[in-house]
């Protein structure tokens, strides 16, 4: 087999892996505007909890779909990634309550774009060149879309360092995410994870105190839309292609979600970008076209 031949495959469809992250980032996009509508049933953590239960079965079911047989067993990677997500999810939504949703959303992003250095440091996977200038106009354009448009909240330090801790939880999740795609299937690594984050968030809810059941079963309504769209399509999605994606790509990739949840909420709730946040928007997309520009990497 020639050169030309062996590489081929991995070159001419380098697209696909990163295509399958950055739509995965458009539909997690939806999470925060299901919070929103959904906290007059339920609270933040009972909505994650619920999100992950629904989407258990439905996951399990497309396993047998798709690979025919049950599910391979998990491996420490997927335990550690599952967790770190829950433990995420969690800091976020208390971060919410004590900071602005501005302050807490940029950190949280810097988890995201830090994902680079994380998988460099400890897979040895250095970024192109092109690289630094992308992460460097996706953390503006995160800061701009962010903050643009919050005007008058005031944030509490305590609140921003929940949210910190969220973004070193991120970081953590990708890179045992990508660990863990090495042994597993995409379908079976996103089905061990939300196993684990059906656990943890169980105990989470406990110890919150919040409501565990909605008033009506209208409540479920929300939960069950971010199970099949943020966890199964978005999760999923990202999941899978971070099997064919460099993480340094895939960090960059998914702060599309901001974008995305900002023109969300401009049709759902009448909220209009300032010029500082669609200049923050077009900062992000251009960072996610620039990640893709350089030599291909073979996928693993």
């Amino acid at each position: 087999m020639t050169s030309l031949e062996t590489h081929s495959t991995p070159l001419t469809r380098h697209w696909i892996g990163p295509l399958m992250v950055l739509t995965g980032g458009i539909c997690i996009g939806f999470a925060p505007i299901g919070l929103r509508l959904g906290l007059g049933e339920l609270g933040p953590q009972g909505i994650a909890f619920w999100r992950y239960a629904f989407a258990a079965p439905l996951l399990l079911g497309l396993v047998f779909l798709i690979e025919r047989r049950a599910p391979r067993p998990p491996n420490r990677f997927v335990l550690l990634a599952g967790t770190f997500f829950t433990l995420d999810i969690a800091l976020w939504h208390w971060g919410l309550t004590l900071t602005t949703v501005s302050n807490a959303t940029f950190i949280v992003n810097l988890g995201n774009v830090s994902v680079g250095f994380v998988a460099w440091l400890f897979l040895k996977e250095r970024p192109t060149n092109i690289w630094f200038v992308a992460i460097l106009l996706a953390v503006a354009g995160a800061a701009a879309l962010s903050l643009g448009g919050e005007v008058g909240g005031k944030g509490d330090i305590r609140g921003d360092l929940l949210a910190l801790g969220a973004a070193l939880l991120v970081s953590g999740y990708m890179l045992c995410s990508k660990l863990a795609r090495r042994r597993l299937g995409g379908i079976e690594t996103i089905f061990w994870l939300t196993i684990v984050e059906v656990c943890v968030g169980g105990l989470i809810l406990l110890l919150s105190g919040e409501p565990r059941l909605p008033a009506t079963l209208n409540g479920f309504g929300v939960p069950l839309f971010l199970a099949v769209v943020v966890q199964i399509m978005g999760q999923g999605l990202i999941i899978a292609g971070l099997g064919r994606t460099p993480a340094a790509i895939a960090g960059v990739l998914v702060v599309v979600q901001p974008v995305v949840a900002a023109a969300i909420s401009w049709v759902l709730f009448d909220e209009p970008l300032t010029a500082l946040q669609a200049g923050g928007a077009v900062a992000i997309l251009v960072a996610v076209w620039l990640s893709q520009r350089g030599k291909p990497v073979p996928i693993d």
